[in-house]
Order: C-alpha cells, then sequence, then structure tokens
C-alpha cells in the first residue's frame, strides 16, 4: 500500500499542492472527469510525489491508465504494475474507472500504489454459487443498459439490470439499440417504460443515427454500458466515440444473440467530454445486496406503503393494497414475481455476507488468543 515515507526522491510539488509540471490554472485529466473535490483528496498524495491517474484497462496484475504528463500536462496512457495495492478482494482491486495514485519511479515499472475512495461502484455477484461481488466499472455517472429492439426485450432481465444500476448509486438509463430494424420501437418503449419507473428511456440507431444526440445530452461525465452480448453496446461506443474503438460482429440472424466480442472492460474518451465504459456482454446478472431491488421496482414499495398493516407480507393479510392491484392487473403478476425473486437472491446474499464475516471475526480471535496464551496472557472479546 501507499508509504509516504518511501517517496522522497520524487519531483516536488508546487504551492497550491499539484505536481510541478501541471498547469496551475487548469485541473489536468478534467476531459477524463478530475476534479476540484479529486484534487483536495489527492493532495496529500501529490505532495508525497505521486501523481493521479485513471484506469482504462486492467490485465493479471497491470492495468493501463492515463496521466497528465508530469512536464506538458498533457494525458497519455502509461502501463503499470498494480501489485503494489496489496492482496485486495475482488471488490477493492483495480478497476476500470479507478482513480489511482502512481508512482512513475517505481522499480522495476512504474506501479500504482493506492486507490483513491470509489463515488459509485457497478458490483455483480460473481457467476456460479460462490457469493463474492465482482466490480464491472468505478465512479461512474450513469449505467447505459441497452437492450436490442431486433428481439422481445426480456423485461425481467432489464429489472435486474436496473436493480445492478440503482445500486451502483449511478443514475441508470435504458437505450433501446437497433430501432432501424423494427416498426413498433415506440410501442416496445412504452413496455420497457412500465418496468423502468423514473427512468428515462431512450429509442435510438447507431446505424441511422436516430436518437443519438438526445442520448449525448442524457450521459454526461462517466458513462458505463452494460448489457447482454449482441445488443450493440460496441458499435453504440464507437457511435458515441467517433471512431472504431472496439470490434463488432453481427449478431446471429437466427435468434439474435450475440457473440462475445468485447473481452475487457476499457474506458474511451468521448469527442465532446467524458468517457465511456465498454464492458462485455453479461450472461448472468446476479445481485449483491442492498437497496437496488427496491429502488428499481418502487412502484411495488409505493404500494406497499399504502397496506393496512406496515410490516404487511402482501400475500393474504387483510388491506393489501399489492394484492389489490395484482387482482386488478395495475401490477402485473409477471413483475411481482421478478420483485420476489430477486427479494430472495438479496437475503441470500445478506445471509452469506454474514457468515463469511462471522467467519473472518472467528478466525481472528482464534488466532489472536493462541498468540496471547503463547506469549502467557489472555484476551478478552
Amino acid at each position: 500500500m501507499f508509504n509516504a515515507a518511501s517517496t522522497s526522491s520524487f519531483p516536488s510539488t508546487s504551492a497550491s499542492g499539484s505536481p510541478s509540471g501541471f498547469p496551475s490554472d487548469e485541473l489536468p485529466l478534467s476531459g477524463y472527469g478530475w476534479t476540484p473535490e479529486l484534487a483536495e483528496l489527492f493532495t496529500p498524495l501529490a505532495e508525497a510525489g505521486l501523481i493521479p491517474a485513471r484506469i482504462v484497462r486492467v490485465d493479471r496484475g497491470q492495468c493501463d491508465a492515463v496521466l497528465a504528463d508530469p512536464e506538458t500536462g498533457e494525458p497519455r496512457t502509461v502501463r503499470l504494475d498494480t501489485r503494489p495495492v496489496g492482496d485486495a478482494d475482488m471488490i477493492n482491486c483495480p478497476c476500470t474507472g479507478d482513480w489511482a495514485a502512481v508512482d512513475l519511479h517505481a522499480q522495476p515499472m512504474a506501479a500504482v500504489t493506492a486507490l483513491l475512495p470509489r463515488s459509485t461502484a457497478i458490483i455483480r455477484k460473481v457467476a456460479g454459487k460462490r457469493s463474492d461481488g465482482q466490480v464491472l466499472a468505478a465512479n461512474v455517472d450513469t449505467v447505459l443498459i441497452a437492450a436490442s429492439l431486433a428481439a422481445d426485450p426480456d423485461l425481467g432481465r432489464i429489472e435486474r439490470f436496473l436493480a445492478l444500476a440503482w445500486e451502483s448509486g449511478a443514475d441508470p438509463l435504458v437505450v433501446l439499440t437497433k430501432a432501424d430494424l423494427v416498426d413498433d420501437a415506440e410501442f416496445i418503449r412504452a413496455d420497457v417504460e412500465a418496468v423502468a419507473p423514473g427512468v428515462t428511456v431512450l429509442v435510438v440507431s447507431a446505424g441511422t443515427g436516430e436518437g443519438m444526440d438526445v442520448l449525448r445530452a442524457c450521459a454526461p461525465g462517466t458513462t458505463a454500458v452494460i448489457g447482454q452480448s449482441g445488443v450493440g453496446k460496441s458499435t453504440l461506443t464507437n457511435a458515441l466515440a467517433g471512431v472504431t474503438a472496439m470490434a463488432v460482429q453481427e449478431a446471429r440472424s437466427v435468434d439474435q444473440k450475440g457473440r462475445h466480442t468485447t473481452t475487457t472492460r476499457e474506458l474511451i474518451p468521448l469527442p465532446g467530454g467524458g468517457v465511456l465504459i465498454d464492458t462485455p456482454g453479461l450472461r448472468e446478472v446476479g445481485l449483491y445486496g442492498g437497496e437496488g431491488v427496491d429502488l428499481a421496482f418502487a412502484d411495488i414499495a409505493g404500494l406497499a406503503e399504502e397496506c393496512r398493516f406496515h410490516d404487511c407480507g402482501h400475500h393474504t393479510e387483510p388491506g393489501c393494497a399489492v394484492q389489490a392491484a395484482l387482482a386488478d392487473g395495475t401490477l402485473p403478476q409477471r413483475r411481482m414475481d421478478s420483485y420476489l425473486k430477486l427479494q430472495r437472491e438479496n437475503e441470500w446474499i445478506a445471509s452469506r455476507s454474514d457468515a463469511r464475516l462471522a467467519s473472518a471475526r472467528a478466525k481472528k480471535w482464534k488466532s489472536l488468543s493462541k498468540s496471547m496464551r503463547a506469549a502467557g496472557g489472555s484476551v478478552k472479546r
């Protein structure tokens, strides 16, 4: 981890606390999301001679990051060693979108020595029966959920993506792609809007340009694009970036299912300012707990507040507003089933997390007790 005592050989800082060589009248990397608040947070690291960088792509033990050249202040991409950060778990290890403190003079190569606290993070449960979390992108302002109009959108999957987005702390945005392939895009948008309360739903075509100007206006700052393979994420990224930043492949014509074209999460600058993080297609979208489900199903949460009893289980209780909405068709049974399913997933994750924390505490006290006994003392909890 970061050790201020080991950085005495780094360049000195200016009176403002910025590393010498950075222009004093402007923030370095402002186009990548650097802010005065981040600069203030970074001050002790800058005083130790480290410089800020934003992680663009992560490989095993290394990453690419963009930083402002200490001499010119111009952004440039460098290859960095991430191992000095330490044995972090999957959630706290360096991720695309992270702001990092960089030691350019580390040997045998420049290295990331610390990460700044994240403002937001998209975290999903890893695939399979494990309950660990995986960060898809960090410090994101907008989570763009892409779904293709070339096939009937899976409303349940969109609800799952919305819960993931809300839980991240960023603002969700649903984008229905490939509008040029269908004639009923507006009807489909209405169906999606019904399962996305409080969320903007756009219809776009990267091929014809339909809706792209509105999309650019709706996604300032840092935007992470998530969705299944074949929905047009990389095509959308290329259209927004104005260059062929990501390779694309056609979806299978028989079922419109995609192939994994994007294999890594990559941060790409946009010509009008801001950055985009393109992510690989997600086959599994496991939730990692939190309040995202309640935010994604705000309509059901609102109905629950009207129930006669505050602890209503929405089954056979008298005066249940949720059951009344199901009975009159105001609330579709499919949406209620989706809500209950995601709630059960959250409860399972919470139970596994509590068990993991209890196990870690038990191991800690066992080790401490053993050490104290060897020293002839005792330990109290």
